[in-house]
């Protein structure tokens, strides 16, 4: 569930976890089709066995696929929205960085901190979103992301 914020509410949770989403498994299934989409069928992700043989014991999904996933953790939990919102958008990222790979099977989750909040324009409103991709029982993130969102409100 998205958080809601009014005009009024617009600064009340700047600094503050805004929520945790709840756990999604990674699948072998999800990462080929990813592969398939994006055409990097690298070997690491796709091919059990030789991934086997690396230094990670198996397949691991993409980088991008995890954060891919924020649009699924942003509706899940850890997203913030305007009341009477029409439309949002992304605006992109002030910093990615790819911390830990994510093995399939394992079950990942995000975590978010609202870092700013404000009118940019009239009727639009800017949040940039720390959110960590956590790994579920390994101490280390998949990933930390400082996402840049918009909303548009009805006037």
């Amino acid at each position: 569930m998205t958080l809601t914020l009014t005009r009024e509410t617009l600064q009340d949770h700047v600094g503050k976890e805004i929520g945790v989403s709840p756990w999604l498994e990674i699948t072998q299934d999800m990462v080929n089709q990813f592969a398939d989409i994006t055409r990097d069928p690298q070997f690491i992700h796709v091919d059990i066995e030789r991934a086997a043989q690396t230094p990670f014991g198996g397949t691991i999904a993409h980088g991008f696929l995890s954060l891919s996933m924020l649009s699924h953790f942003s509706i899940s939990g850890c997203g913030v929205g305007m009341e009477n919102t029409s439309f949002g958008l992304n605006y992109g990222f002030e910093k990615v960085r790819f911390l830990n790979p994510v093995r399939v099977g394992k079950r990942i989750r995000g975590r978010s901190v609202l870092l700013s909040a404000n009118e940019s324009k009239p009727n639009q409103f800017r949040f940039n979103l720390e959110l960590t991709v956590e790994i579920e029982d390994v101490e280390r993130p998949a990933l930390v992301a400082q996402w840049l969102t918009l909303a548009v409100v009805d006037g």
